[in-house]
């Protein structure tokens, strides 16, 4: 039996997170295939290669885990007790890299939707129904568009 010190288990840890094709990628990427919605996966044509990208419909869809991306952040900060400085500057660097790229995608017509992890395993029905209603928001835009410009003729 291979002993290891805590330092490094958590290194041999930490170097197993995947960045790409995640189970919560994949559990969602199934189910939105079960709908018949066609989608790109790490799309590397947009800002921050969203984790799903529906391009007909312009929906970039981003799949947080809730430690890397600073969900209920005022109450776990104080609660990291290894390596602070480094893990509180990571987390919040993320965080500010998420609202830039929400900007940058937004400015670009695009509709970012962000789901955390456990929300996707605990609630999939809710977040792919969200996602539906997305794509029935941006069908409805272009039907209304579509037709003000012919009744503008």
């Amino acid at each position: 039996m291979v002993h290891r010190t805590q330092e490094e288990q958590r290194h041999y840890n930490m170097s197993r997170i995947r960045s790409k094709n995640t189970r919560i990628e994949t559990v969602f990427r199934k189910a939105l295939w079960r709908e018949g919605i066609n989608y790109r996966k790490n799309y590397q044509l947009l800002p921050g290669k969203p984790d799903i990208a529906i391009t007909k419909y312009k929906i970039a869809i981003f799949c947080d885990g809730e430690f890397w991306h600073g969900k209920d952040w005022e109450i776990k900060k104080p609660k990291i007790k290894n390596n602070r400085d480094y893990w509180i500057q990571k987390i919040e660097k993320n965080m500010e890299r998420d609202i830039e790229i929400d900007q940058q995608l937004k400015s670009m017509g695009w509709r970012v939707l962000r789901f955390w992890g456990r929300d996707i395993v605990k609630n999939l029905e809710d977040c792919i129904k969200t996602v539906k209603e997305t794509i029935f928001q941006v069908k409805l835009e272009e039907y209304t568009d579509k037709y003000a410009n012919e009744l503008e003729r």
